[in-house]
Parts: structure tokens; C-alpha cells; sequence
């Protein structure tokens, strides 16, 4: 069995809900639950594009000219 809670949140955030609701009976749970999935997903997806744009710049730091005349002194 589920367990449930009471949260406290501005006028407006309920309002905001509100306007999140896909159709009028969708509860706020849900709707939260929905914004909760979208923030993880957000994260992975933020995540793999600074993995991206890092492993370019990665690439252009560790493999120079510079670096192999050091090594080979």
C-alpha cells in the first residue's frame, strides 16, 4: 500500500501544476512524477552532451606536439 503526504507549495507552483495537467482528472502526483522522469532524463541527456564536447577538447589537449617532444626529452 502506498503511503502519502502532504506538501506545501506557492499558489502559483499550484497553478503551474495545474497547467501541466494533460487532462483535468490527471492528479498532481502524477503530474510531478512526470516532471521528476523528465528532470532525470534531462540529466542523462545533459550528461552525454558534455561527455561529447569533452571528449574533443580531451583529445586536443592530450594529443599535441608539444606533449610527444616532452615525452621523447
Amino acid at each position: 500500500m502506498s503511503e502519502f503526504t502532504t506538501v506545501r507549495v506557492d499558489v502559483d507552483v499550484l497553478e503551474a501544476l495545474s497547467k501541466l495537467k494533460k487532462h483535468q482528472r490527471e492528479s498532481y502526483n502524477e503530474v510531478i512524477a512526470e516532471l521528476v522522469d523528465f528532470a532525470k532524463q534531462s540529466d542523462k541527456y545533459q550528461d552525454k552532451f558534455l561527455s561529447h564536447i569533452q571528449k574533443a577538447k580531451m583529445k586536443e589537449l592530450w594529443n599535441n606536439k608539444e606533449d610527444e617532444a616532452w615525452e621523447r626529452a
